[in-house]
């Protein structure tokens, strides 16, 4: 294998699935999704939520052949760290050396995730989990800014009559989730500009988990004593601190195969492979701490944790150019909305590691985190700004956990998330004295009929009755009732969901 071979074909792969699940979080026009939606699904913890064992077993394979390659080619956050990480290296000479493991804290991280994720504490669990971590940094932090762009580069296109970009609606979330991913993203960043990979082989479960297998790989990097000079190069020049050159020793737990050291070695001591079978050579591979037996044990106990996990989890708006128009406000729902496909808000909760996908890719704005802090940053609805499209299935097609389950656009408008409420002191029929059937006129199941608040009177007003066995909670009665800011009909959701 020629030096630097194995640095850029990394480099290679691992850029492009780097640029296509962030293009795929920044999508707004949803056509992104119908190509990359399998991206999200390959990822480890994804695939363990929704009990996905055949591309479990694929990535457990690959890293019990190559080595951790899934931390440095597949996982978006150790790729973003890596380049972080190359930032701070050129302002350092001599960037990174040799450390010892942290075995006791990555132990500790890696139990606190799988008892949040047993307990169904998903979304505290998912703070920690490396995708969904991604996700939220991408969403809440850098879409914002692509979405500007979008809207400047659309209005420049409308001055030449061109119509080829279209312009996107941008809502605030508010400023739990903006605060709670800025803080990650600074705790990251800074380890990343410092150390290198510590968050990876500190606190991520994926990356501990992988660790254990890699110890037992076939390809590793491995040193030839006869070669090694001890120049300490290689240690230098490793972000995962794993090399100890004076030992000739690589901590393979925390080796992301990322090739670094390789192209750095003046002697060609280093090299991806078999163990070469020479009577020079010694036996490399022993790990930094020389516990071969704590190793297994740790290995058959995160497996055993993380299988644990899979099984128990299956510019302001006006009204013609005249009056401003006054900015719904959220009601106060009894039983928070969940999106249709999630079939329960508990299967939703456990299942769910609040990657914030589905909220990048709702075209009509209906989903957004939770600042609840057991369903945190999960996506809830809420009908101010859009509201769920019978004919719209997005969100189920792009969930890599099975929080929200497939359902074909036929089916969903049969399914019953939630039931509209009246609420008469905000009619306008009763407040302004004015006739209205928005309610009615716009509901897709034909729920709500219109009758006499009195029936004796041939004079009073007509207001909205509801049929709760046919209305489906899409919320287009909220959303479009010109009561403001409080509509006078508004959806509550139901634990369970069931099909009309």
């Amino acid at each position: 294998m020629k030096r630097l071979s194995l640095k850029l074909l990394r480099q290679i792969l691992g850029a492009a699935v780097f640029v296509a699940i962030t293009l795929l979080l920044l999508d707004v026009s949803g056509y992104l999704h119908q190509h990359l939606s399998w991206l999200p699904k390959i990822q480890l913890i994804p695939a363990l939520l929704a009990a996905n064992f055949v591309i479990v077993g694929i990535l457990a394979a690959l890293t019990l052949l190559f080595g951790r390659i899934y931390c440095s080619v597949v996982c978006p956050l150790g790729i973003m760290q890596d380049l972080i990480a190359r930032v701070g290296r050129r302002r350092k000479r001599n960037p990174y050396s040799y450390s010892r493991p942290l075995t006791w804290l990555r132990i500790a991280a890696l139990v606190v995730f799988v008892v949040l994720t047993l307990l169904g504490l998903t979304a505290i669990a998912g703070l920690i989990a490396p995708y969904s971590t991604y996700g939220r940094i991408i969403t809440h932090l850098f879409q914002p800014v692509w979405i500007g762009a979008n809207n400047l580069l659309a209005s420049g296109a409308e001055q030449v009559d061109s119509y080829a970009v279209s312009s996107a609606d941008w809502v605030f979330y508010g400023w739990v989730p903006i605060a709670v991913t800025a803080a990650t993203l600074l705790i990251i960043g800074y380890l990343a500009y410092r150390y290198g990979r510590t968050w990876c082989n500190t606190i991520c479960p994926v990356g501990t988990t992988l660790g254990f297998l890699s110890r037992f790989s076939l390809l590793k990097v491995r040193i030839d004593d006869a070669k090694c000079i001890t120049c300490g190069s290689c240690a230098r020049n490793c972000k995962a601190s794993c090399i100890d050159s004076k030992a000739h020793r690589i901590d393979y737990s925390r080796c992301v195969v990322c090739g670094n050291c390789i192209g750095h070695c003046s002697t060609k001591a280093l090299y991806y492979g078999v163990k070469r079978k020479s009577p020079a050579s010694q036996p490399e591979e022993k790990a930094a701490d020389d516990k071969v037996d704590d190793a297994k044990r740790n290995f058959l106990v995160g497996t055993a944790m993380l299988a644990g996990v899979a099984m128990a989890q299956q510019a302001k708006k006006v009204d013609g150019g005249l009056a401003v128009i006054e900015k719904k406000v959220e009601p106060k729902r009894s039983t928070p909305l969940t999106p249709p496909g999630a079939i329960s808000a508990r299967n939703l909760q456990q299942h769910c590691t609040a990657c914030q996908l589905c909220i990048s890719e709702c075209p009509n704005d209906v989903l957004r985190p939770s600042t609840d802090l057991s369903t945190l940053m999960q996506p809830v609805m809420s009908y101010e700004h859009g509201y769920c499209r019978p004919e719209c299935n997005r969100c189920s097609q792009v969930c890599p956990t099975g929080a929200i389950r497939p359902i074909e656009a036929e089916r969903k408008a049969s399914l019953q998330i939630g039931h509209a409420v009246w609420v008469k002191k905000n009619c306008v029929a009763i407040t302004d004295g004015v006739s209205c059937d928005n309610c009615a006129r716009h509901c897709p199941t034909g729920a709500i009929t219109l009758v006499k608040i009195d029936p004796d009177d041939e004079s009073s007003p007509m207001v909205p009755a509801i049929n709760t066995e046919v209305c489906i909670g899409c919320g287009a009665c909220e959303n479009l009732c010109p009561a403001r800011p409080f509509s006078a009909i508004y959806v509550e959701g139901h634990e369970m969901h069931r099909e009309i």
